[in-house]
C-alpha cells in the first residue's frame, strides 16, 4: 500500500509540474497585451452598456444617433450626402473602421471609458482640449474632414454617444483594453519592402492589392466600404493618428486580419511592424499645416512622420525607427532644458 502510495505522489507531482510548464509557455506566447490583460486589476463589474435596451426618448434617439454616425459616417456626413451642408468628412470611411466595433472592442481603439478624460492637455495642439475639439481632430484627419460645428445635431449625438459608453465608470477610473495594445518595441526599422509581401498574402484579399478598399456599392460611393482603403485619395490624410508607425503597428497585430483577437493575434508582431510600414509609406491626401503641430517639439511622438523635429534625426527614421536613438537624444535634450530652467 505504502509504495502504490508513493507512486501516486510521485505521478501527480509529475503531472503538476508539466502542467505549470507548459501554462507558462502558452502564457508567454500570447505577448504583453494578454500578460497586461492577466496583471492588471479586474474591471469592477463593469461591462459595455446595451445601446438597445435603452427606453424611446429624445435622449436615447440621441445616442442612438450617435452610434449610428460612429457605424456608417459616410452615410449622414460623408463627401457624397444629399444635403451639402451636412459634407463634413472628406471620404467615405466610417469612425468604426479605426473604433472597431462601434467603439466597443478591447484594444480596437474603443471609445468606452473617455468622457472623464477630457478636458485634457494636448501636445499636438498645445493646449486643453475638450471631447468636441478631439472629434474634430478626427474629422480633420482621419476623416479628411472639416470640424463639425460644436452646436450640431451631429456632435451632440457623437458626444451623447461617448458620453453612454462611460455609464458607471467612475471619475478617474481606468479600464483595460483602451487604445491599440502595445507590442514591444523594434530594436531595427520597420521595412515596408518585406512588408509589401505581408501585405500581398494577409491583407490585399479585403483591401484590394491596390489598397483601395472594398466598396459596397462601385456606383454609389456614400454606401461606403466593406473594407476601407489604406491609402489612396479615400483614406486618412497624413495628419492621422493611424498614419504613425507606432498606432498602424499596434492596430494591425492584435486586430487584424478581421476577426482576429487581442489574446490570439493572427499576424506576428515582426510582421506586423513591417506591413505597418508599408501602409504608411503609400500615398495619402495630404493635411495643410502640419509643421504648427506640436509647439514643443519635445513632446512630439517619435514615430510623427512630418517634421520638424527637435532631434536632428531624418524623416525617414522618425517615420520608420529604429527609434532608440531618437529616444535617447530627446531625453538628453529635455534633461539639458529642465537644467536650463533649474538655473533660470
Amino acid at each position: 500500500m505504502t509504495t502504490s502510495a508513493q507512486l501516486l505522489s510521485f505521478l501527480l507531482r509529475r503531472v503538476t509540474a508539466v502542467t505549470a510548464v507548459a501554462a507558462a509557455i502558452v502564457l508567454a506566447s500570447l505577448g504583453p497585451v494578454f500578460a497586461q490583460h492577466l496583471n492588471a486589476p479586474a474591471d469592477p463589474a463593469w461591462s459595455v452598456p446595451e445601446i438597445g435596451a435603452l427606453p424611446d426618448t429624445p435622449q436615447n434617439r440621441l445616442i442612438r444617433h450617435g452610434r449610428d454616425l460612429i457605424t456608417a459616417t459616410y452615410a449622414h456626413i460623408g463627401p457624397d450626402v444629399a444635403d451639402e451642408a451636412k459634407r463634413y468628412a472628406g471620404n467615405n470611411l466610417a469612425c468604426t473602421n479605426c473604433h472597431l466595433n462601434a467603439g466597443t472592442k478591447k484594444f480596437g481603439i474603443p471609445l468606452w471609458g473617455l468622457w472623464d478624460e477630457f478636458p485634457q492637455y494636448s501636445k499636438r495642439s498645445g493646449t486643453d482640449i475638450s471631447i468636441e475639439d478631439r472629434i474634430n481632430s478626427c474629422m480633420s484627419r482621419s476623416m479628411n474632414g472639416k470640424p463639425l460645428p460644436v452646436d450640431s445635431p451631429e456632435m451632440q449625438a457623437f458626444a451623447a454617444y461617448i458620453k453612454f459608453l462611460s455609464t458607471d465608470v467612475q471619475p478617474g477610473e481606468k479600464l483595460s483594453g483602451l487604445g491599440a495594445g502595445k507590442m514591444p518595441e523594434l530594436k531595427r526599422a520597420a521595412d515596408p519592402v518585406r512588408g509589401r509581401a505581408i501585405y500581398a498574402r494577409a491583407c490585399a484579399k479585403c483591401h484590394m492589392p491596390d489598397g483601395q478598399g472594398l466598396l459596397r456599392n462601385r456606383r454609389v460611393p456614400s454606401m461606403g466600404y466593406l473594407a476601407p482603403p489604406l491609402w489612396g485619395p479615400d483614406s486618412f490624410n497624413d495628419g492621422a493618428g493611424m498614419g504613425r508607425l507606432t498606432n498602424a503597428a499596434n492596430f494591425i497585430h492584435f486586430n487584424m486580419p478581421n476577426g482576429t483577437s487581442y489574446d490570439e493575434p493572427r499576424l506576428s508582431q515582426r510582421d506586423a511592424w513591417d506591413v505597418a510600414a508599408y501602409v504608411i509609406s503609400r500615398p495619402r491626401p495630404k493635411m495643410a499645416d502640419l509643421n504648427k503641430d506640436f509647439p514643443d517639439l519635445l513632446l512630439k511622438p517619435i514615430d510623427t512622420p512630418y517634421g520638424p523635429y527637435a532631434d536632428g534625426f531624418s524623416q525617414r527614421q522618425h517615420q520608420f525607427g529604429p527609434f532608440g536613438p531618437i529616444k535617447a537624444a530627446i531625453a538628453r535634450l529635455k534633461a539639458k532644458k529642465l537644467e536650463s530652467e533649474k538655473k533660470n
